[in-house]
């Protein structure tokens, strides 16, 4: 017996809205808003330094998980390479600092934490200030800023590895945990007062 014509087209409809949630389970995620707003890589007497700012704000899930306890560290790391036409690039440095940021109930504030140092923040966003930027950071020694045709590969990102083990499972798929800006800038010269950098 034939079905009737509105029972095939609601039976349609439910196939189309189940094809359109299988798919979107699969597609790419998309990364949370991390913009690297500047870096700069310049030779000098001291050797190479660094300069970089990032711009962002939590995720929700991310603030959420810090606000329950979850530490949550951040990681820069830059690269320092030279170009060869006759081979593969050489890698010259490599460097990374890492920030460590944790929510302290108590007192109602957040704690920094870098290298051996860290420093209380009364709000969160002071407290991600206090990361997103570095100026002079040397990557390399006056040795090394000798050579040329110099590059700089950089990249900031959440350091989901250091989140602890049953929480790092499954949250690949989630974009909100993708914080991540890498970038590639030529070496400059530090320019004297009032002129031009060189490459």
């Amino acid at each position: 017996m034939p079905r009737p014509p509105e029972l095939r087209l609601h039976r349609r409809r439910l196939l189309a809205l189940a094809a359109a949630a299988l798919l979107a389970g699969h597609l790419p995620a998309r990364s949370a808003a991390l913009d690297l707003v500047r870096l700069d890589a310049l030779r000098s007497d001291q050797g190479v330094l660094l300069n970089f700012e990032t711009r962002f704000e939590l995720p929700p899930a991310v603030e959420d998980a810090l606000s329950r306890g979850i530490a949550l560290h951040f990681s820069a790391e830059a690269v320092l390479m030279q170009a060869r036409w006759y081979w593969r690039d050489k890698e010259l440095a490599r460097v990374s600092r890492t920030w460590r940021l944790a929510y302290q109930p108590l007192t109602l504030s957040y704690k920094v934490s870098q290298g051996g140092l860290s420093q209380n923040y009364r709000s969160l966003g002071e407290a991600l200030r206090a990361m997103q930027r570095l100026t002079h950071w040397r990557i390399a020694d006056a040795q090394t800023a000798d050579e040329d045709r110099m590059r700089l590969e950089f990249t900031y990102r959440l350091d989901t590895e250091q989140l602890p083990r049953t929480m790092q499972i499954g949250i690949g798929s989630q974009p909100d945990w993708n914080l991540r800006a890498s970038r590639s800038v030529p070496v400059f010269d530090l320019p004297p007062s009032g002129g031009g950098a060189r490459p």
